[in-house]
């Protein structure tokens, strides 16, 4: 039984190798058409191997990874990067998906979102990469659970991306308890800061908000939890501070400034912010919601709830509403019944109101994760504003949200 597993293992691994090898390079942004926004947001590092690799030795980690168990930690499976081979014999069980060399031929085959690695001859993993996919794509589980088709935009609300750097053979214990402290669907980007050369300190004890989705950006404006900038200014941020990206960027607001030739960051985040602004907004699955209750919630919502005092016309967020459409407007924390904690360690110290989309794709909500449900969101504000909504008005509003 063993020796035919070995032999399996072996097959999955060569017929992944095949189809690499068929295609000639995997589709990196650099094979694919120049300033391709799908392909940078995809594919491309950004040069980041110079944390993952060079500094966090991620890929000494990464290589004794069994599928399995990155699936557990969120990693997704893009299916249509597998040969139909493959698929069957996935189908078959007859793929040991608890064998770490499997694992290595999913990524050799470019099949690992918003992971990038190099293999060589030697089947050895000699570097390894993220990409903005890595956060911000899931698959609909059209094979399985965490394997299936892109959804390009969609928050992977299962990532646990702390349990993951604690992988890292260079932290310390207390470093990577920190880390796994985050939990699923959570990451802090005001934590530490990567300058090129070393995890620079920024905040303690860590504050974890939630991973966003970015689908239905087009129009909204200074689309952050704090309003710090614009998303071309989100992307530089994570992308350099972040990620880790050969790059450069500077904010004098928090005393960051990061200057790195050549700068691999800079010149993609305009085709980066095209492919960004396209992805739509997810419709609300049939039967999904109480088209009745729903009709009532929304009266509600733009009437007695005053939601959309806030939640204002398409976009539903106010964050344009200022004299100055180049400064966001935003709120205080106590004027939202927020904590304060996050807020304080961005350059507004104050947050923007959320623009409702694609809302029941993406629980918890708030940026701390607060609110585990749509219900727990009507009741914060229920107590919050003192509205004074009935069950049955809340129940409504609920089915409204649902719609968005």
């Amino acid at each position: 039984m063993i020796a035919m597993r070995l032999i399996v293992a072996t097959a999955f691994t060569y017929a992944l190798g095949m189809a690499y090898a068929l295609s000639g390079v995997a589709p990196t942004a650099e094979a694919a058409k120049p300033m391709d926004g799908q392909a940078i947001f995809r594919y491309d590092t950004f040069g980041d191997e110079q944390l993952w690799t060079d500094t966090l030795r991620m890929h000494e980690a990464v290589a004794t990874v069994s599928p399995e168990t990155a699936l557990a930690v969120g990693i997704k499976v893009d299916v249509d990067a597998l040969p139909q081979s493959v698929i069957a014999a996935l189908k078959a069980g007859q793929v040991d998906l608890q064998d770490p060399a499997v694992t290595l031929a999913l990524l050799k085959a470019n099949a690992v979102v918003g992971l990038q690695g190099t293999v060589d001859e030697a089947g050895t993993l000699t570097r390894v990469g993220i990409t903005c996919a890595l956060c911000h794509s899931s698959v609909d589980n059209a094979f399985t659970q965490g394997i299936g088709h892109r959804l390009d935009g969609w928050a992977n609300t299962d990532l646990n991306v702390g349990a993951i750097v604690a992988l890292s053979p260079v932290l310390d214990e207390a470093t990577k308890t920190g880390f796994r402290s985050w939990g699923p669907g959570k990451y802090d980007p005001r934590h530490h800061y990567f300058d090129g050369s070393s995890i620079i300190p920024l905040n303690t004890p860590s504050v974890p908000i939630v991973i966003p989705p970015i689908y239905g950006l087009k129009g909204v404006g200074f689309e952050t939890f704090t309003g710090d900038g614009v998303i071309s200014y989100w992307n530089a941020y994570v992308g350099v501070g972040q990620m880790g990206g050969h790059g450069s960027f500077s904010d004098p607001r928090l005393g960051i400034s990061i200057a790195q030739s050549p700068d691999l960051v800079t010149p993609k985040l305009a085709a980066l912010l095209d492919y960004q602004l396209g992805l739509k907004t997810p419709k609300p699955a049939k039967g999904s919601f109480d088209a009745a209750a729903a009709g009532r919630g929304g009266e509600l919502f733009r009437n007695e709830a005053r939601c959309s005092t806030c939640h204002q016309r398409s976009t539903f967020t106010d964050v344009l509403s200022g004299p100055d459409r180049r400064v966001p407007f935003l709120h205080d924390p106590a004027e939202v019944g927020q904590d304060p904690t996050y807020a304080d360690r961005s350059a507004t110290k104050q947050y923007r109101t959320t623009p409702l989309r694609g809302l029941v794709h993406h629980a918890p909500y708030f940026h701390d994760g607060s609110a585990a449900d749509l219900m727990a969101v009507v009741e914060h504000y229920d107590t919050t504003f003192g509205l004074h909504l009935t069950p049955a008005q809340k129940a409504d509003l609920v089915e409204y949200l649902k719609t968005l």
